[in-house]
């Protein structure tokens, strides 16, 4: 029987090698600015609807033909799925075991996301510029 080497490496110095840990990077800063994005985005949506509660359907369909109220409610949708996309992912990248089953989930995220921003996207549009139609 052979003895076990004594290891005296630094945990530094075993973890080195073991893969990059670069795109985190940027899924981190994608978050904090979608989060941060998201702060008066929630104020002025939170606001808005109450606003528009009060009124009726004509009312509401006024307000979004308003380029500027059109342009942020796009944008709350936008970092929302966003900003949902990145936390979802880290979910299942830390969660779902195997290949097959997190690549799985981590594409059925991306694309129920970017489906409900385009279609979110698409509705906006489609009233700010057509009306009641």
């Amino acid at each position: 029987m052979s003895a076990a080497k004594p290891d005296f490496r630094t945990p530094m110095s075993r973890a080195r090698g073991l893969g990059s840990a670069k795109h985190g990077v940027g899924h981190f800063i994608a978050d904090r600015v979608s989060g941060l994005a998201l702060i008066p985005l929630s104020i002025w949506a939170a606001y808005a609807g109450l606003k528009l509660a009060a009124g009726g359907y004509m009312a509401a369909v006024e307000w979004l033909a308003q380029p500027l109220n059109a342009v942020l409610l796009s944008l709350f949708i936008v970092a929302g799925l966003l900003h949902l996309r990145l936390a979802v992912q880290v979910v299942i990248e830390d969660y779902i075991e195997g290949f097959v089953p997190k690549s799985a989930a981590l594409i059925a995220n991306y694309l129920v996301c970017a489906l409900g921003a385009a279609l979110g996207v698409f509705a906006i549009l489609k009233v700010a510029l057509l009306g009641a139609f």
